[in-house]
């Protein structure tokens, strides 16, 4: 027997409550949020989130369809490099809703997207209407974008880590290089 199909919030909910999103919220609570939230359709190849924006900062995006590309300039480079793929069930933009403050990647819709979008308006009126579950929302953000902190810490830890290699083979490589090569130069 079919198992009857869920009404589109009851999905949202669930994604909302997934490890990649906010795992700490309880579904009765994720679906109290997602009436905060409004529906947007997002065509493939639209840059949802600019890196360094300054306007529109103020909301956060769940995934529920589709997968998005998660980008970061590289410093002096002139080009940007994928760092993550957030399909459905991830959050983008949880800063902005929370500070304003400019964005600090770059996010393109690989696909069409299905989200649901909480702006820091709705998100205010949440906590003024329901402040025990707007400040377990909070709370859940929180964890989310410490968790990312750490794995962001992990990664920069490992990348010290090769560029310290990289930089012990160059020494070893330029002191075995002859006296005659130094002096030429080459």
């Amino acid at each position: 027997m079919d198992s009857p199909e869920l009404a589109p919030e009851e999905v949202a909910a669930r994604l909302l409550v997934t490890p990649s999103a906010l795992a700490d919220l309880t579904l009765a609570d994720a679906l109290k949020v997602v009436g905060y939230m409004r529906p947007k359709l997002i065509k493939a190849g639209t840059v949802i989130i600019q890196e360094g924006e300054v306007r529109q900062t103020d909301y956060m995006l769940l995934v529920l369809e589709g997968d998005i590309a998660v980008e970061n300039e590289l410093p002096g480079l002139h080009e940007s490099m994928v760092v993550n793929i957030m399909g459905p069930g991830h959050l983008i933009g949880e800063m902005g809703v929370l500070d304003g403050a400019p964005r600090s990647a770059t996010c393109t819709a690989n696909t069409n997207i299905a989200a649901a979008v909480l702006s820091r308006t709705a998100l205010m009126r949440l906590l003024k209407e329901d402040p025990r579950l707007g400040s377990r929302l909070l709370l859940a953000i929180s964890k989310r974008m410490a968790d990312r902190l750490r794995e962001t810490t992990r990664k920069l830890k490992t990348f010290a880590q090769m560029n310290k290699a990289l930089q012990q083979e160059l020494q070893v490589v330029m002191n075995s290089r002859s006296p005659l090569d130094k002096r030429k130069g080459g």
